[in-house]
This record gives C-alpha cells, sequence and structure tokens, in this order.
C-alpha cells in the first residue's frame, strides 16, 4: 500500500452547524441545526458559547431549552471528518503529555490574541474542544437554567450536552441516549465520563461506556440519565415548562446553588462546606435576600405564623419562585 492510499479520503465540505434561538428575553429555545445528520462540528462549538456567554450575562434571559431542527435526532454526535482531522498531523503522545497540551489549550484560549495565531496551526481542534469544554463550565456555573428537550436520539456529544444541562427531558419512542465513543476506538471528549457516573453511578456508568450501549428512554429514566420521558410532541413544551417554573427564582441564587453543587459537593466535605458558606455570605448580603428576609420577618411578626409553615403560602411560594418581593429580582 502507497502513502497516498493510506491517506484519509477526502470529504465534501459540509455545511456548518448553527443554532436558532427563538426569542429575545426569559426562557430561549434554541434549535440546533446539525444538517441532514444532525452532526456537532467546530461551528456549533463557537454558536454554542456564543449563546451561553449571552444567556449567562444578560439578566433577562433567565433560561435556555435546547432542541434540535431533526426530526428525530437530538444530535447525532460530533463530525467523524472533524475529529479524524484534529488526529492527524501530531506526533504519537501519551497522557501526560496530552494533559499538559490540554492545560496549554485553556491558557491560550483565555489569551485572545495568541489564541488567534494558534488557531491557524494545527492546534485548532485542540483549541476547539477546551472551547468546548468551557462552555459546559460555564453552564454548570450560571444562574441561567439550561433544559435539554431531547427530541430524538443523542450519541456521544450530543448525550454530553444533554448531561451538561440541568434538566433533561427525554422524547418516548425508539430513541437512544448514550456514549458509543468506544466502537470508534475513541474514549468520551466531551465530559461524559464524569458527568454520567454522577447522574447514575460509576458502575453502571462504567458498564455502558465500556459497552458503547445507549440507553432507551425508559432505561435512561429508571436509571438517572434523564429527568423525565414524555410523548415527542410534548418535549419542547415540557421543557420550556420546567424552564419557566425553575427560572422564577432569583437567577443569582440558582447560579450559587449551581455552583456548589457542580463544584463544591465534588470536593471533601470540609471544602465543600467551605464553598458553599461562601456562595450563602454573597446571597445573604444581597439586596434582593435583605428585602425578602425583612418582609418575611414583618409578615411573621404581623400573623404570629411562620409564612413558609403555612401550607398555602408555601405552596403559592412554590408556583411563584418566591415568597416576598417581585418576579424580576
Amino acid at each position: 500500500m502507497n502513502q497516498k492510499s493510506r491517506q484519509a479520503p477526502a470529504h465534501a465540505a459540509a455545511p456548518q452547524g448553527r443554532i436558532i434561538v427563538e426569542g429575545d428575553s426569559g426562557v430561549l429555545v434554541a434549535r440546533i441545526d446539525g444538517g441532514p445528520n444532525a452532526l456537532f462540528d467546530a461551528a456549533l462549538t463557537r454558536e454554542l458559547k456564543k449563546l451561553v456567554d449571552r444567556a449567562d450575562k444578560d439578566p433577562d434571559i433567565r433560561a435556555v431549552v435546547f432542541t434540535s431542527t431533526h426530526p428525530d435526532r437530538f444530535l447525532s454526535h460530533s463530525d467523524v471528518a472533524w475529529l479524524q482531522k484534529g488526529g492527524t498531523g501530531f506526533p504519537p503522545i501519551n497522557t501526560r503529555l496530552a494533559r499538559l497540551a490540554a492545560g496549554s489549550a485553556r491558557l491560550i484560549n483565555r489569551l485572545p490574541g495568541i489564541r488567534t495565531l494558534a488557531s491557524m496551526t494545527r492546534l485548532e481542534t485542540l483549541l476547539q474542544l477546551d472551547s468546548f469544554h468551557a462552555t459546559f463550565l460555564k453552564m454548570n456555573a450560571s444562574g441561567t437554567i439550561f433544559v435539554a428537550a431531547i427530541n430524538g436520539s443523542a450519541l456521544a456529544v450530543g448525550a454530553e450536552l444533554a448531561w451538561a444541562c440541568d434538566i433533561r427531558i427525554m422524547a418516548d419512542g425508539d430513541h437512544v441516549i448514550g456514549l458509543s465513543e468506544v466502537l470508534l476506538a475513541l474514549t468520551p471528549g466531551g465530559g461524559g465520563s464524569q458527568r454520567l457516573p454522577r447522574l447514575i453511578g460509576r458502575q453502571q456508568a462504567l458498564i455502558a461506556i465500556l459497552e458503547g450501549r445507549a440507553f432507551t428512554p425508559a432505561e435512561a429514566l429508571e436509571l438517572g440519565a434523564v429527568d423525565e420521558v414524555v410523548p415527542q410532541s410534548e418535549v419542547v413544551a415540557r421543557g420550556v415548562e420546567r424552564a419557566e417554573y425553575l427560572s422564577r427564582r432569583a437567577k443569582k441564587s440558582l447560579g450559587a446553588i449551581k455552583r456548589s453543587l457542580y463544584f463544591g459537593s465534588t470536593l471533601s466535605l470540609e471544602q465543600g462546606l467551605q464553598f458553599e458558606h461562601a456562595e450563602f455570605l454573597v446571597r445573604d448580603q444581597s439586596k434582593v435576600a435583605q428585602k425578602r428576609m425583612l418582609e418575611y420577618i414583618d409578615a411573621s411578626n404581623a400573623t404570629g405564623e411562620l409564612p413558609l409553615l403555612n401550607k398555602e403560602t408555601y405552596a403559592q411560594a412554590l408556583r411563584d419562585g418566591r415568597i416576598g418581593g417581585s418576579y424580576g429580582e
């Protein structure tokens, strides 16, 4: 076999992925367009980062519901041609060197000028993957609620995007969700090996990832890999409903809670308590919390009863996402 025959076949230029956003404030619906095969590519990495950055910074955006333009697929998996190209042209490296390279990519991505130059080299795919991880981490740290309305199958990065969200609503039917990378001699690269064990337990996740087997909607629900299974025609509406309900709560408090759970709960107990304490102190001093606490004290003194121990008042507070104050706080 000559050198030419060993080279990867040329691929026709694939259409670049895009995210179609519906709405300007409140709950946004983000429809992922990965082309006819619902593939995740480099363009979607950029689109996702732009959307998450916007949602995190804008106080008027309270939640984002991700779904797909494809009728039966949330996201099939990454564009394999993109991944294959990113793995060529480098000398063989071991895991230790790969970790150093990944750390360097994170540093480069934080320096816009250097990143622009580096993106013109073979480091481009490495930088894209690091940016992808950083976007997922921002979702986990943000006060914005992110919901995956999984309207169809989600393999590899499709599952990883869903598991980076706060809530997962999956369509019932002949669909699957899981990590299939081992079948291509790969390993999860978008956080799947870290997030799935935190959802369903290490041993269950280990067997599924080693095998490359995906879960049916019923299996995913039973294991805890998704939160609800609904008819496919209702998946987006249910995702919006859940997003609207949760996002009625104070956005900055939601961010503090998410950070405490996503990041603090993986630390030692002592470190986790310190993490939680720091988040609590910031919220305790906030104008919104101070106002609501004073109103609560006044109501308690006026009625001789604690409002949150009144069933009707508590139920209304859960529906409104607040007790006292106004919706915009």
